[in-house]
């Protein structure tokens, strides 16, 4: 056991190396057919670990129904249900396609993705643009007005955006993380910061773009009153930069935590793509007026890519603001971080944080100590009425669930000794 110990504390330092030097670079806009390896016309990608229809919590089965409505594969939401049951639709997970997608996740061919490069090592990621929040489809919402949103987007927003991104050369995301947890953002549940500095970046080149002042006009209103925008970018930026480590032989640093409302799954660098899941748990937070614990439904989505990063719930000393979105007080964020830093490998030298004393986030969740402290990863979310065709009722906290860590480490000695 000192031996692999060894192999293993050199191994985490290299994941750690990685994680820190990693470049996350807005390279283009593209639809998700062109961009996303393995992605057809009838495939549907979701968040999480993989499901079947069958096990489908109600948001992902109405945002799966909302996709196929868009995409034309049916006109009626019992028409969508029909064919998302009879097997012709194939469903599976985003991050088995370099993509990640919030709270339901899902991606279907002709919606407009970014793309995002990891400059220092080459891996690309993928991820859809954010509709704002409310009834949105992400949350499970299906209705007309949702449908005609994204039928915006991928006629105006995403082609509009794409000339814009072609225009500057690149953007890069780890630049705006690094300003935005300065200016008290923790880039999953607050975004104010980062989205305002993703429009002072992208306003001049869609001036540039030679598109219409009026096109330009309703393109930085959108961005500007939606100030979740920038977390399809930040999580694509995670993705691209803890891809980086998936594989690493001997490392027992945490590759991806995401959950599909039905399970919570984890990934370990060392164990490449395998999954170790439980039950998805329900988040204690805050609730829009009307509902309370009894509407939601377990947590869900990919953004837990931003923890796995170590932003979000990691980085919630950098945001006290985000406690009266998510619920607790400024002291009760700077804790959680602080606890982070127990079952985590290094401390980042770039993403910093001036209410600790520019501290760098905690980053590379490492397996090991999270079961040997018994301290499980925190999480900030947003919260998804449980039946379709509702959306957001709320926000709020939980643990990543311990028996995935316990399992996970059970199958790292076995693979390992």
């Amino acid at each position: 056991m000192s031996e692999l110990g060894q192999r293993i504390d050199e191994a985490n330092r290299e994941a750690a190396e990685r994680l820190m030097d990693s470049q996350p670079v807005l390279v283009d806009v593209s639809t998700a057919a062109e961009a996303i390896p393995g992605m057809t016309s009838r495939t549907i990608l979701h968040a999480g670990p993989p499901v079947r229809w069958d096990r489908m919590c109600g948001p992902v089965r109405g945002a799966v129904m909302g996709a196929l409505i868009y995409e034309g594969l049916a006109s009626t939401p019992e028409e969508a249900q029909d064919l998302a049951a009879n097997g012709e639709i194939r469903f599976d997970p985003c991050h088995h396609h370099q993509a990640v997608g919030p709270m339901a996740g899902v991606i279907s061919s002709s919606m407009p993705v970014w793309m995002v490069l990891n400059k220092s090592f080459g891996n690309f990621a993928y991820c859809t643009l954010n509709e704002g929040l409310g009834k949105v489809l992400r949350f499970g919402a299906y209705s007309r007005e949702v449908i005609q949103r994204l039928k915006w987007m991928g006629e105006v927003l995403g082609p509009s955006l794409k000339k814009a991104v072609a225009v500057s050369g690149g953007i890069n995301l780890k630049n705006i993380i690094a300003q935005a947890l300065q200016m008290g953002d923790e880039c999953h549940n607050r975004n104010v910061a980062a989205t305002s500095l993703f429009l002072k970046e992208i306003l001049p080149h869609l001036l540039d773009s030679g598109l219409e002042m009026s096109v330009v006009k309703e393109i930085s209103d959108f961005i500007a009153g939606n100030v979740h925008f920038f977390l399809n970018l930040s999580m694509p930026a995670c993705k691209a930069t803890v891809d980086s480590i998936l594989g690493l032989k001997d490392c027992t640093v945490v590759s991806a935590m995401a959950r599909n409302g039905t399970d919570f799954g984890l990934r370990v660098a060392g164990l490449g793509g395998r999954w170790f899941t439980a039950p998805a748990g329900i988040p204690q937070g805050l609730y829009f007026p009307g509902f309370s614990e009894e509407d939601a439904n377990p947590d869900l989505g990919d953004s837990t890519i931003s923890e796995t990063a170590g932003i979000g719930g990691f980085a919630m000393a950098s945001a006290p603001a985000i406690v009266k979105f998510v619920g607790g007080s400024p002291a009760d964020a700077q804790e959680y971080t602080q606890q982070m830093y127990e079952i985590c490998v290094a401390r980042h030298r770039d993403l910093q944080m001036p209410t600790l004393d520019f501290l760098g986030i905690p980053v590379g969740i490492d397996i090991r100590r999270v079961v040997e402290t018994g301290v499980a990863p925190i999480i900030n979310t947003g919260i998804a009425h449980r039946e379709a065709g509702i959306g957001q009722v709320g926000a709020g906290i939980l643990r990543a669930p311990m028996e995935c860590f316990q399992d996970a480490l059970i199958a790292f000695g076995e693979q390992y000794e």
